[in-house]
């Protein structure tokens, strides 16, 4: 059995507080059922049949509050995508994890509460080989979809997602894994008890089984509480550090919402919200760049233009001064005429 915990952003049902609300009572139930079956289990040790048969009911309810915390994750995962079952096409982890893992997951606890059950109702009302047969059967079945769910599980990719949830993810989802393994085991030995048995008297349980589900009861137990500590976690980070659906999925979820009004839409607006003021302020940032490489490039024409005009200006009065120097050679001198000669001419 598993409790799925996805790292999808797409997982926004409902109002904020209310969506918090529910994910606290979601991890809180099912940490009270691994504590239920750990007690059942152990009331199987009890060398008193009252005392056992009351341990399988104790078992019954906890199975009970595993399909119903299982069944709110399949609720949870649709309700992300707003129940659009087309979008399973574009994203192969929504029909294998988000969608196929809480259904194994409620399909192998109905299986082990259905096999409990007859044996309980053995207890009360005597040996029957046709309930015992099929008991014997779904406590092998039952594990089994669990086991296939816990592999499910743990084929999810993050690809934009922070380290802590990876790790806070993974923490999760290793206990289960394991305690659906020794489930799984229990209920092989336990047929196998049964039917090798030499003994005609009825044995309702094999006490390896009891043992090898005390063991995985403890695992769940251990996840339980991993998972309340990982949905705290979660719900500081507000959603950061999550992945959305990616590719064509997430794209075709977008123009599904457009035009209507979903629970969701406190989010949307608070991430579209974001997403545009992360854009106007990319937008300004290049504006600004794009005016500073502007204003230095004419900067740099104004510089270079007022250089060439004082180097222009500079070799033009280099050359009129050497023009005035150069005189022709063929051109004749004057002579100076002294002042007395021109009075003594005048006179004569």
């Amino acid at each position: 059995m598993v409790k799925l915990a996805t790292a999808r952003e797409s997982r926004t049902y409902g109002p904020r507080p209310a969506r918090n609300r529910w994910e606290y009572i979601n991890a809180g139930l099912y940490l009270f059922a691994a504590i239920l079956l750990v007690g059942g289990f152990l009331a199987q040790l009890s060398p008193t049949r009252l005392s056992a048969k009351s341990g399988l009911a104790v078992v019954l309810i906890g199975l009970v509050l595993v399909t119903l915390v299982n069944a709110h994750d399949l609720v949870a995962h649709m309700a992300g995508i707003d129940y659009c079952f087309a979008l399973m096409e574009f994203d192969i982890q929504l029909p294998l994890v988000e969608f196929a893992v809480p259904l194994l997951n409620i399909l192998g606890s109905i299986l082990a509460f259905v096999g409990v059950l007859f044996f309980l109702i053995q207890a009360e009302r005597g040996y029957s080989y046709r309930l015992e047969k099929h008991a014997l059967n779904a406590l092998v079945a039952g594990p089994a979809c669990w086991a296939l769910g816990s592999i499910h599980n743990e084929c999810q990719i993050y690809e934009r997602s922070g380290v802590l949830v990876q790790i806070l993810q993974k923490i999760v989802q290793v206990p289960f894994l394991m305690g659906s393994l020794f489930f799984l085991v229990g209920g092989v030995v336990n047929r196998n008890d049964i039917y090798g048995s030499i003994h005609t008297n009825f044995k309702i349980l094999g006490r390896r089984w009891i043992w090898l589900s005390l063991s995985g009861s403890l695992l769940f137990l251990i996840g339980g509480l991993l998972n309340l500590v990982k949905v705290f976690k979660m719900q500081q980070m507000d959603g950061m550090g999550l992945e959305k659906l990616r590719g064509g999925a997430q794209e075709r979820l977008g123009r599904e919402r457009e035009g209507q009004v979903p629970l969701i839409l406190e989010d949307g607006r608070r991430r579209k919200l974001d997403e545009d003021k992360r854009a106007v302020s990319e937008d300004s940032r290049r504006r600004k760049q794009s005016d500073e490489v502007t204003q230095a490039l004419e900067d740099r024409m104004r510089r270079e233009q007022s250089e060439e005009g004082m180097q222009v200006s500079e070799d033009s009065r280099r050359t009129t001064s050497e023009e005035a120097r150069q005189v022709p050679a063929s051109m004749p001198v004057p002579s100076p005429t002294p002042y007395k000669d021109v009075l003594v001419g005048s006179r004569t």
